[in-house]
This record gives structure tokens, sequence and C-alpha cells, in this order.
């Protein structure tokens, strides 16, 4: 037989005092003597006493929660993301609830009506991959619910931001290449319809440029995921035949699946081909040659996204401007290049 959670009411009858004093008490209100306070928390932790949520939410306009939608949860960065947002958020008395979308805009858009049925009090959102417009967070916003995007973020809607520097850790990525003697880099580049696609397809062309070595279209295949490696295998490796000595990917992933691929076509690697990969994923040092890589601070993202979202939550009648925050990318040269 269920027993139903111990009360307000329960703990008063208990203690013989008012449920008044009761919940004074277990808010430290200063009208409450210390004795009386120190006797109702006791007693509480002795039953194992917890609040009402709900109530506490119909009083506050308040849930204390907080959404996160992210693409794929065995994914290393988001992982990390998730260590720092219920880092900062339980820090500030917020709970998390996490959502995946699993690459799927139709998952996506269910996530942030699960959310908003839920009543969070603010969403933070890494787009997936299929999401070409980002209409369906309108209705955060037609709920007066604050949205941080990190990572992957939409230029199309005036929210923060919280980003890496895609264009530069990519263009020191190619540059290091480059300057290494690898001149002919094929780029295995993200979904040109996302910022960080963009970005980091952007930095690619910049170090080419400042090399004087002209960009060829034919050197840019989108193929972001070990699957598509797989799917692309006779292309890339005819690409390597025809002169390809050098590849920068889009993750650490992609990287270390071709890796695998021309190592089991008898590549040297880095000796007939040299390999970047992007995000310093943990598998970045365990493969044979360890990967060059850049490194992405999903942690402190993920902490630094929940304190622009507490803010606006906080702060509901402040008028505060969309801000970016953008973290420094660092290369980490390894045995790959």
């Amino acid at each position: 037989m269920k027993t139903r959670p111990i009360s307000i009411n329960d703990i008063a009858r208990q203690l013989k005092v008012s449920a008044s004093t009761v919940s004074r008490a277990l808010n430290d209100n200063p009208e409450i003597s210390l004795k009386t306070k120190k006797k109702v928390i006791a007693y509480a932790k002795k039953v194992g006493y917890r609040p009402n949520i709900l109530a506490l939410s119909l009083k506050s306009k308040r849930t204390y929660t907080i959404g996160l939608i992210i693409p794929e949860i065995t994914h290393h960065f988001f992982s990390s993301v998730i260590s720092g947002v219920e880092e900062m958020a339980y820090g500030n008395g917020y709970r998390v609830m996490i959502c995946q979308s699993s690459e799927d805009k139709s998952r996506e858009e269910l996530n942030i009506q699960a959310l908003l049925d839920h009543r969070v009090d603010g969403i933070l959102v890494s787009v997936s991959k299929n999401t070409y417009n980002v209409d369906h967070f309108s209705r955060a916003f037609e709920n007066n619910i604050p949205v941080v995007f990190y990572d992957r973020i939409s230029d199309d809607m005036a929210t923060d931001r919280v980003i890496t520097d895609d264009y530069e850790g990519s263009r020191s990525a190619v540059k290091h290449l480059i300057e290494r003697g690898y001149h002919n880099i094929l780029h295995l580049a993200a979904p040109g319809h996302l910022l960080i696609g963009k970005e980091r397809h952007r930095g690619y062309i910049q170090a080419l440029n400042e090399h004087n070595i002209p960009y060829n279209k034919n050197r840019v295949l989108f193929c972001d995921t070990s699957l598509k490696v797989r799917k692309n295998r006779d292309h890339i490796l005819k690409l390597i035949r025809n002169g390809v000595d050098g590849i920068f990917t889009a993750n650490d992933s992609t990287a270390t699946a071709v890796m695998q691929l021309l190592q089991a076509e008898g590549y040297n690697i880095p000796a007939d081909v040299a390999i970047a990969g992007f995000g310093d994923d943990p598998i970045a040092i365990i493969v044979n040659p360890a990967l060059t890589t850049v490194e992405q601070k999903g942690y402190a993202m993920g902490k630094e996204s929940v304190n622009l979202l507490i803010e606006r939550i906080e702060n509901p009648d402040e008028i505060i401007p969309p801000r970016v925050k953008v973290f420094e990318s660092k290369l980490k040269i390894r045995a790959s290049t």
C-alpha cells in the first residue's frame, strides 16, 4: 500500500504548532525563533519531508526547472555540456530536464512542446543537423520562456548564444597542416546550413588564401559522421589517389573514421596523409596515431549558457539585448599531423 508524501500539516500536527509556523520555519522567516526553526527542520529531515514543487511554482510563478535539448547524448562534447549545465543549475537552485533530439527536427519539436508542458522556466538548445528553420522555437517566446542557443545556433532568432570560435579553430588547424607541408587538403565538412558548418568552412578557405593555395570546391565533401565516411569510402579514396595529402574534418568522430579507413587501405598517417579534427574528444588520444584536433570547452560553455539563462529568468522585466559569448578555440597538435 502506497503512503502519501509527508505534508506541512503532518509536521504541524506532530509538533503541535500551526502549519504557517512550519512553513515560515522551513523558509527561514525571521519572525520564527531559532529554537522553533531547528526543531521543525530537524523533524522535517527525519521524516523525509519534500516541498510540494507544484504548490511552490503556483506561488512563485516559477518551477525552478531548466530545459536542455541536446542533439546526441553519447557525443563527448554534449555530455560535457550537460555536466556544466547541471553544475551551474543545481548550484543556483534549479533542476534540469534533458531532452535528446537525435538529430531530428520533428523530435526537436516534440522536445520543445514537452518542456513547455512541464512549465520550465527557460530552455537551452543546440539545434539538430536536420533543422533548417527554427520557427518551432517561437512557441517558447510566445509563452515568455527565454531561450539560449549553444554551439549550434540560429541567426534567425534574437537570443543569447554561447559558441566556440569555429572560424579561428578551423583556420588554425588548416594553417598547421599547410605549414607542415600538406597543401592538397580535403575538408570533410558539417552541413552548410548550420553556422558551425559555415564558420569551419570559412576558416578552411581563409587558411588556404593566406598561403596562396587555390580553393577547390571538389575538395570539400559534406561528410561529418562515421556512417557518411563509410558511404563515401570510394570517393574519399579516389581523392587521396588524385593527390590529397591532408584532411581536416568537422569533428573527431569523422577524423577517426577516415583514419581507420585509410589505414585499412595501407596508408601511413601522417607520412602519406595527415589528419586533423575538431572537438578534442577523448578518442583523439586513444587512436594511433593520436589525433591533432581543436579543443572545445563543452563544460565551460554549459555553465555560461546557464548563467545567461538564469539572468533572464530572474529579471523578466529587464530589457537585456541579445548577447554572444565566444569561447576561444585551441589547437592541440599530436602525431596525426
